[in-house]
């Protein structure tokens, strides 16, 4: 998947910088910059809508088709050029593209906790991502370069094909648990609804405005991305007022936030067994917003350039903890959809900070526009406090998740949905000779036995002894029968319960797990 990944986006960023030269050649400055804002514009309208694809078809089909209409479209443009047709198509095409490829990310990151066992490895996952990024923001574009200097855009937008379809084939090599594929398009099913239309493509925004973390982390993470965009603008302010290099030294303002992004990308992935996910996020989002009051100070090139390496180390701890924290309270019935939401916006807020900062510098000059994005986001991260504090226990580790994860039946479950039931469970003390279930009796609830021992009995024949990390109660839930047998308390135990209903959606919602349980089932009612 990570090397998919990096196929993809420093084709991506190649081919951005090639299509920019092609435009700036055909239109000038007034050519690049509307393609860039319509561009940026129809993304940030249609992303949200298009992601609603991963959710509703399984997700490696739906990354294979992004990787091959992405090349096919790129040797279209090719071919456009070499026939020597207007300039029109090609526009047409880069716009396509960019609209094909914003379902890539979105299906990509609600795929990957498929793909992973643990909190840990999804968080490591996500700051390997994040430091992939960083790493193709900066080769993407060099090697675009290059490539236009020692051959000519036609060469930088075969080179982007060929990423496209090495991408195709990291992918095609994926091979998730059958049970996560077959979940995937059998969430409404699961469900007993079919939403409309348009309640379907609204269904990521739905849930982030209903979900009170989901809609803070959406805050913090666009007050972020205001600043990104703006940084678009203020960055050259600084190499032209600050460093007296010139708009040149765009390059190494970027060299620098580069170096400060892969510092926090591994320093991200440390974090990780730490579950400080949401403090972490606003720590990021704030380092946002320090170091440029740190700029408005001492505006020096030493403290510009500490300034920009401190905000590139925060951006891995804003995107890391972002992912891996919709990853981990989102349904995976409508993660794609929740990520191609938070595309929407993210795409808005980044070209809304980019379009605001020039307004904000002719009105109140470098240094007061600084100190307005700075008082931004302090104005969002600093009441969230409280709240983020309280999301930090929402994602600490349910007790009980440990044990589940060990049986048979919830195995099979993808790391989201162990939580969602581990966090169900009912802790249930038991002392010696009491009766836990009675054979005959109606089967309300799923039991697992977390300490102590129990006798299984049916027709007053004991038929065998059950200790810690055993289950009982499967039979009745699954079959909807009364109770096939007597369950007793040898010792004082402690029961970990769930539900009837809580067992089932889980249960029959997975094709592994729905096997597994009933294999248990037929083999205990055999003997």
């Amino acid at each position: 998947m990570q090397l998919a990944l990096a196929g993809s986006m420093i084709g991506d960023w190649a081919y951005a910088t090639a299509v920019i030269v092609w435009a700036y050649s055909v239109g000038g400055a007034t050519a690049v910059g509307f393609f860039a804002a319509g561009r940026l514009l129809v993304m940030a309208i249609v992303a949200p809508f298009a992601a609603s694809l991963a959710d509703r078809f399984p997700r490696k089909r739906v990354l294979i088709a992004s990787d091959l209409l992405r090349c096919l479209g790129v040797l279209a443009a090719v071919a456009c050029m070499y026939a020597g047709t207007l300039a029109a198509p090609i526009f047409v095409i880069a716009v396509l593209v960019g609209l094909v490829g914003s379902v890539f990310r979105p299906a990509q990151m609600a795929w990957v906790p498929s793909l992973v066992d643990t909190p840990e490895e999804l968080t490591a996952s996500n700051g390997t991502s994040s430091t992939i990024e960083s790493l193709a923001f900066f080769v993407g574009p060099a090697l675009g370069a290059g490539l236009i200097a020692a051959f000519d855009v036609e060469t930088v937008f075969l080179f982007n094909a060929a990423t496209f379809l090495w991408s195709m084939v990291m992918v095609a090599g994926i091979h998730p648990r059958a049970s996560a594929v077959v979940a995937e398009t059998a969430d409404q099913a699961a469900e007993g609804e079919e939403p409309g239309a348009l309640a379907e493509m609204f269904a990521g925004f739905t849930l982030v405005w209903q979900d009170r973390d989901l809609r803070m982390v959406g805050f913090l993470v666009c007050a972020q991305t205001v600043v990104a965009g703006a940084s678009a603008v203020f960055a050259v302010l600084f190499a032209v007022e600050i460093l007296e290099t010139g708009p040149a030294g765009v390059g190494f303002v970027d060299s620098m936030f580069g170096v400060g992004a892969i510092v926090g990308g591994f320093y991200a992935i440390a974090r990780a067994p730490r579950n400080k996910l949401a403090w972490d996020l606003g720590v990021g989002t704030f380092l946002w917003a320090v170091p440029l009051l740190l700029v408005v100070v001492w505006p020096s090139p030493v403290m510009v350039f500490a300034a920009i390496v401190v905000m590139g180390f925060a951006n891995p701890l804003v995107d890391v903890n972002f992912a891996t924290i919709v990853q981990r309270i989102a349904p995976d019935r409508v993660l794609g959809r929740v990520f191609g939401a938070f595309e929407g916006a993210l795409i808005g807020t980044m070209a809304l900070g980019a379009a605001a900062m020039p307004f904000l510098v002719d009105w109140l000059g470098l240094s007061g526009s600084l100190v307005v994005l700075a008082v931004l986001v302090s104005a969002v991260v600093i009441p969230y406090v409280p709240a983020i504090r309280r999301l930090d226990d929402r994602l600490r580790a349910p007790e009980g998740l440990s044990l589940l994860r060990s049986l048979q039946i919830f195995a099979p479950l993808a790391l989201a949905a162990q939580e969602a039931v581990a966090r169900q469970l009912v802790r249930v003390p038991v002392a010696a000779g009491e009766v836990v279930v009675r054979e005959g009796d109606d089967a309300d609830r799923f039991y697992v036995i977390e300490s102590g021992r129990v006798e299984v009995s049916q027709s007053g024949r004991i038929l065998r002894e059950e200790g810690p990390g055993d289950f009982f109660g499967e039979i009745g839930l699954l079959r909807n029968v009364p109770r096939t047998a007597t369950i007793t308390a040898l010792e004082d135990t402690v029961l970990l319960s769930l539900a009837r209903r809580e067992f089932l959606d889980a249960v029959t919602g997975n094709p592994d797990a729905n096997t597994a349980a009933e294999d248990i089932a037929t083999r205990r009612l055999r003997f």
